[in-house]
């Protein structure tokens, strides 16, 4: 389950570019979906890493 961690975080991060660049570029659709996607992506790698825990090196 830690690789589940990394992949919802590099999920999450591109979430986050993804509504900036609609932002950005006025996209409300856009918006809309890179909201809804950071918010439940998100949510799953905050409770991922609070059950499963932070990977190890």
């Amino acid at each position: 389950m830690n690789g589940l961690v990394i992949i919802f975080a590099l999920v999450t991060i591109l979430a986050v570019f993804s509504t900036l660049s609609a932002l950005k570029n006025k996209n409300a659709l856009g918006i809309v979906f890179g909201i809804g996607t950071l918010g439940v992506i998100g949510w799953f790698t905050i409770m991922t890493v609070i059950n499963s825990g932070y990977p190890g090196v």
